[in-house]
C-alpha cells in the first residue's frame, strides 16, 4: 500500500465528532423541489436500479464540471485530487475504515469487481492458483460479476461453485445452511476456494444477506479472500467494514447515497491489499496504489465522485441523518409491501427484517407470468400503459417443490418495490390498481405479448 503518498490523505485521519445534523430538517414541500426534475406522472418506484439525486447535489456537480471546462489545468493540478481525497475521508468515516487509503472510488460496483477478478485471473494464469481451484458466489449474483468471473477466472483455469439461494426465503438459517454446503462442495477432490464472493443485498430477487456471518463462516473454512458486492448497500444499510471482516467491500453511492451517476467505493483491506490491485484502466498513475490509480484514469468527467461533501449536507437535512432516512425508507418499503401483497392476496418474498429500503412482493397467479420473457413484457407494458416503473422477477419453480400458492395457483412473478424519501403512497397505489386491473380484465402476460 503507498501509505506515504500523499494524494492518498492522511491515512491516520479520523473524524473526532460526528458530521453535524440540521437542527432545522427537511420539509415534504423541500423533498418535492429537490426532485422536481423527475417524471411528474410516473410512479418511480424502482430506485435500485439506478438511484436518484437531489437538485442541490446536482447543482454541487454542475458547479465542478464548470469549474472544469473553464480551466482545466488549474482544475487538474490545483483541485481535482484534492477534492477526492476530501470525498474518500468521508467514506472512510461511513464506513469505519481505518485509513483513507483502503477506499477507491471507482465508477460503479462494476468496475471493482473487475479490479478484484482481474488479480484472481491473474493468479491463475501465473500459476500462483492450481488449475480447478474455485470462486465460490451466490447463484443470484449481479450478471455483470458473473461475466468478469467468466472473462478473468474461467477462461484462466478456474472454476466456479454457485451458492442456491432459496427464494422465497424465511430466515438467515436457509442461506447460511445453503453456503455450508456450497463451501463443501467446493473444497472436494482437494480444490481450494481462492475467492468468495457475497452479496450484502441480493439485486434480484431482493434479499439482504447475513454478511457478517457468512463472512465468518468463509473465514472458518479457510477460504483466502472474501469480496462483498454491496451494490445496494450505502445508504440503506448500516455499513461497517470492520465488523463485515471482508478483504474487498464494495457499493455504489449513486442508488441509496444520493450521488449523481456514476461512483462506487472500493474498500479493501490494508492487510490484505498489495500492489499487484489495479484499476482495469491503466494511465500513467499505474503503479501508485489502487486510490491513486482510480483517481485518474484519463480525461473524463470526475464530479460524481466530487460532490459527496454535498450528498452528506443534504443527507443532514433529515432527521437523524442517513440512519433516519434508512429507518424511513425499510419502514415504508415493509408497509407499502404488505398493503400490495394483501390487495392482491400473494405474499412477501422475505421476512421484513431481510430487506432494507426494497422488498418483494408476489404478483397474482392469474397473471400467468412463466418466463423472463413474460416478465419483461409485464414490465413494460406497466411503464408504457400505466406510467409505472417496477422490475418484474420471475421465479422458477425448483423440481419436486411446492411453491407458494395463492387462492388460483403457483405464484412465479414478483415486483421488486423500492421506496426513497420522494416517494409517496399514491405511486404503490398507481401500481397495485394497474395490476388489479390487469387482473379483473382477465389479462394474461401471454396476452400482452399480441397487443
Amino acid at each position: 500500500m503507498q501509505h506515504d503518498d500523499p494524494r492518498n490523505g492522511e491515512s491516520t485521519h479520523r473524524s473526532s465528532k460526528k458530521p453535524k445534523i440540521s437542527s432545522q430538517f427537511i420539509t415534504e414541500s423541500d423533498i418535492r423541489d429537490e426532485f422536481s426534475h423527475h417524471h411528474p406522472r410516473v410512479a418511480r418506484i424502482n430506485n435500485g436500479s439506478f438511484g436518484s439525486c437531489p437538485g442541490s447535489v446536482l447543482a454541487a456537480q454542475r458547479h465542478w464540471q464548470l469549474q472544469f471546462l473553464r480551466q482545466p489545468d488549474a482544475f487538474y493540478f490545483n483541485s481535482l485530487r484534492d477534492g477526492i481525497t476530501a470525498s474518500r475521508k468521508i467514506v472512510k468515516d461511513l464506513i469505519n475504515a481505518d485509513h483513507v487509503d483502503e477506499v477507491s472510488l471507482v465508477d460503479n460496483a462494476t468496475t471493482a469487481a473487475a479490479i478484484v477478478l482481474q488479480r484472481i485471473g491473474r493468479s491463475f494464469a501465473e500459476g500462483k492458483f492450481q488449475k480447478n481451484d474455485t470462486v465460490l458466489m451466490l447463484h443470484c449474483a449481479y450478471e455483470a460479476v458473473k461475466k468478469s468471473i467468466q472473462a478473468y477466472v474461467t477462461r484462466a483455469g478456474g472454476s466456479v461453485i454457485e451458492v442456491r439461494l432459496p427464494f422465497p426465503v424465511n430466515s438467515e438459517e436457509e442461506i447460511i445452511s445453503e453456503l455450508k454446503k456450497s463451501i463443501d462442495e467446493g473444497k472436494s477432490n482437494g480444490r481450494r476456494i481462492r475467492l468468495a464472493i457475497i452479496d450484502h443485498i441480493t439485486s434480484m430477487p431482493s434479499v439482504v444477506i447475513p454478511v457478517k456471518e457468512l463472512v465468518r463462516i468463509c473465514r472458518a473454512e479457510g477460504i483466502e479472500q472474501v469480496f462483498v458486492d454491496a451494490a445496494h448497500a450505502i445508504g440503506s444499510v448500516k455499513v461497517d467494514v470492520k465488523e463485515v471482516g471482508a478483504d474487498f467491500y464494495v457499493s455504489n453511492l449513486h442508488k441509496w447515497f444520493f450521488c449523481p451517476p456514476s461512483i462506487a467505493f472500493l474498500y479493501c483491506n490494508k492487510s490484505t491489499t498489495s500492489s499487484d490491485l489495479h484499476h482495469p484502466v491503466v494511465s500513467h498513475e499505474y503503479g501508485n496504489g489502487l486510490p491513486i490509480e482510480s483517481a485518474w484514469t484519463g480525461t473524463r468527467d470526475y464530479s460524481s465522485q466530487l460532490v459527496v461533501p454535498a450528498v452528506l449536507e443534504f443527507v443532514n437535512r433529515f432527521e437523524g441523518g442517513i440512519e433516519g432516512i434508512m429507518k424511513r425508507n425499510h419502514d415504508q418499503v415493509v408497509k407499502m409491501g404488505k398493503m400490495l401483497a394483501e390487495s392482491w392476496g400473494t405474499n412477501l418474498g422475505s421476512p421484513p427484517e431481510m430487506s432494507a429500503a426494497m422488498i418483494m412482493v408476489g404478483l397474482p397467479s392469474r397473471l400467468c407470468l412463466n418466463s423472463e420473457k413474460d416478465a419483461l413484457k409485464l414490465r413494460s407494458h406497466l411503464r408504457d400503459c400505466y406510467e409505472v416503473e417496477v422490475p418484474i422477477f420471475h421465479q422458477v419453480p425448483k423440481d419436486g417443490e411446492d411453491g407458494v400458492r395463492d387462492k388460483d395457483g403457483f405464484v412465479t412473478g414478483y415486483v421488486r418495490i423500492s421506496h426513497q424519501v420522494y416517494n409517496t403512497l399514491e405511486d404503490y397505489e398507481k401500481l397495485r390498481d394497474a395490476i388489479n386491473q390487469l387482473v379483473e380484465d382477465g389479462k394474461t402476460c401471454k396476452m400482452l405479448f399480441k397487443e
